[in-house]
Parts: C-alpha cells; sequence; structure tokens
C-alpha cells in the first residue's frame, strides 16, 4: 500500500492504495465517483475514459502510480451542471439508449473536440472508432458531436 495525492475535478484527493490499483478502482471504490464504468477491463471498449490532463485515457488499466500531479477528469468534473457543449449535444440528438457506455464516448468526445474543434466525418469516426456502443448509437454519437463542434 502507498499514499497518493490526485488532483481529480479540480479537488485533492487522498488515497491509500496498492500502486498498481488502476483508476477506475480508486475512482469508483475509494472516491465515490461512480460515473466512470467498467466494461472490459482490458482498455479495449472505452466504458471507463477519464481525462489524464488534456488526453482521454482509459482508467481500467492506467495504474494510479503512473498520475503524479496530472489532473484528471471524469464525467462528474467534465461540467458541474451537465451542460458541457458535448453533454449539451447527447440530449440533442437522444444519443443514449441503455446509457452505460455514455461517460466513455461523452469524455473521449469532449478530448477529441479540445483537439480538434472543427473535425470532419472521417476525423470523428477515427477518434471515436475505439469506443464501443452495443446499443449501435454510432449514427447519433457523429451527429452529437458534429453539433458540439459548432456549438
Amino acid at each position: 500500500m502507498a499514499n497518493f495525492t490526485l488532483n481529480i475535478n479540480g479537488k485533492k484527493h487522498q488515497v491509500e492504495v496498492d500502486p498498481a490499483t488502476p483508476m477506475l478502482w480508486v475512482l469508483r471504490d475509494h472516491l465515490n465517483l461512480t460515473g466512470t464504468k467498467y466494461g472490459c477491463g482490458i482498455a479495449q471498449c472505452g466504458t471507463c475514459t477519464i481525462h489524464l490532463g488534456d488526453v482521454a485515457m482509459r482508467s481500467c488499466t492506467l495504474p494510479v502510480s503512473q498520475i503524479g500531479n496530472q489532473e484528471v477528469t471524469t464525467i462528474e468534473g467534465l461540467s458541474e451542471s451537465g451542460d458541457h457543449p458535448v453533454q449539451k449535444a447527447w440530449l440533442e440528438h437522444d444519443v443514449p439508449q441503455c446509457g452505460y457506455c455514455q461517460t466513455g464516448q461523452i469524455m473521449n468526445a469532449a478530448a477529441f473536440l479540445k483537439a480538434n474543434p472543427n473535425p470532419n466525418d472521417e476525423a470523428i469516426e477515427a477518434a471515436m472508432n475505439g469506443n464501443i456502443c452495443r446499443c449501435g448509437t454510432y449514427v447519433r454519437i457523429k451527429a452529437a458531436i458534429k453539433t458540439a463542434a459548432t456549438g
């Protein structure tokens, strides 16, 4: 066990965990930030996506020991009132069905748009390729990202 001071959603948090503990479980089990979901456990589905700095990362395989002083943003910290442009576009386009993958989809899209604020269809498809939606809302996801980019 080791002590870590983490900067998550603009607040400092102290945790005592094994250094190999994935950030997903630190967030969910130790800090009660349950918006980040568990999907596959092998960084293949994108459900557990968070931001490390401005980069979208899969938290299910990201050891807490690799965080250091970097800012971590979860879905809870993306916006205080759910009014981030991506979140608003998600609602406008009725993207969620079951909703399980949506926090990861939104976090990936938000990081992508920060780096590429005016994407074309091919760039959106490439950026979102690793985020799996079992309900198949990909057309609505792409439309929402386009709306968020222009909004």
